[in-house]
């Protein structure tokens, strides 16, 4: 199946290498921050599912006060591992030397690049000043940044919403000045914090000005990509270098491959069957119990709630991926989801000796 501009896909080629400091991205689509979700578990899946179209991967949030306060806490997220590299670590915080002083521990920890959190607008977060309550401020934003590129040897990059306040766009000036302390990508969520998640149609619109804004970084465009096709008209709206998808990976760790093909080829890879969703989904709780030191039973239980995920196309639709749904949400072992998915797993195999 080809799309209606193959021909200008075919003509000026929408991915790109990008740099983010000495470091090369070959193909720029980027998994998002998410807290709770992006831990080594749903990195290593996206990778095996996407390879190297999903071009960079970054860790879930970690507080820079519990950092610098040696909190135990913060261990449990020090996940990452050398083969993911390119990787990044995000962080949060509003204070400059607290956020100096982290970015330095995630470095020595092994983090090849720094992020720093300008997009999350949970209120416990953002009314704090840190996330993207740092945008009602420009100076202290910009101080932050400064501190922690002046920390590290790494590159640093940013996450930021479109604004605070509905309205007022104080991504587009931050985004200079950020520049100009020198981080090295800006990613922009299209949403102002005050709008939350609510479901207003996209307008990406900042996502462009910010790319005019800046000289010479990159600009990754986030916020309501849900299918390749979104990943397209973003990229050819905006301008943008590259997207960072979130929420829509979540369940789909093929979407990066999905979304690399249709902007080289203009073709739309069918969707996976089943059986391969259902081997997702426990390849996913596997890694997640053997790798998370939380245990298996609190391993299960932060996992249990998005396996359905996997399915989700299909439910409203199918009676017994509906029963699943409810079955995978009070699971509390690791042998209780083998024993749900195995049957959609064999499944396949079944039907081809019939």
């Amino acid at each position: 199946m080809l799309t209606s501009n193959t021909a200008n896909l075919n003509a000026e080629p929408l991915l790109k290498p990008i740099q983010i400091g000495p470091i090369q991205i070959d193909t720029p689509l980027t998994l998002a921050p998410m807290d709770g979700m992006t831990n080594y578990a749903f990195r290593r899946l996206v990778r095996e599912h996407s390879g190297s179209d999903c071009g960079l991967v970054c860790t879930e949030l970690l507080s820079s006060n519990i950092l610098t306060s040696a909190d135990p806490r913060a261990r449990h997220k020090f996940d990452w591992q050398a083969h993911e590299y390119p990787f990044a670590v995000q962080i949060f915080g509003n204070d400059p030397p607290k956020m100096a002083q982290a970015a330095k521990i995630l470095v020595d920890a092994g983090a090849a690049i720094i992020d720093i959190n300008m997009g999350c607008w949970v209120p416990k977060v953002a009314r704090k000043g840190g996330g993207a309550g740092l945008l009602r401020d420009i100076c202290t934003a910009t101080s932050v940044v400064e501190a922690v590129v002046k920390a590290v040897d790494v590159p640093v990059t940013v996450k930021v919403r479109a604004g605070y306040t509905e309205g007022e766009p104080t991504a587009i000036p931050f985004a200079r000045a950020a520049e100009d302390a020198g981080v090295k990508l800006i990613a922009v969520h299209w949403r102002f914090a005050s709008q939350g998640f609510r479901p207003d149609p996209p307008n990406w619109d900042v996502i462009a000005e910010v790319k005019n804004a800046v000289r010479s970084i990159p600009v990754l465009g986030n916020g309501d990509i849900r299918t390749t096709a979104d990943a397209q008209r973003m990229m050819t709206e905006t301008g943008c270098d590259g997207v960072m998808i979130g929420r829509a990976a979540t369940g789909h760790p093929w979407l990066f491959r999905h979304i690399a093909h249709l902007l080289r080829t203009g073709e739309v890879l069918p969707e996976p069957p089943i059986h391969i969703r259902a081997q997702a989904a426990l390849d996913h709780a596997r890694v997640m119990v053997e790798t998370s030191d939380y245990g298996e039973e609190r391993s299960v239980m932060e996992l249990r709630g998005r396996l359905h995920q996997y399915f989700d196309e299909f439910i409203d639709t199918d009676p017994i991926l509906a029963d699943l749904r409810y079955q995978l949400v009070r699971v509390t072992r690791l042998d209780q989801i083998e024993a749900l998915l195995h049957p959609l797993i064999t499944m396949q195999f079944e039907e081809m000796a019939s």
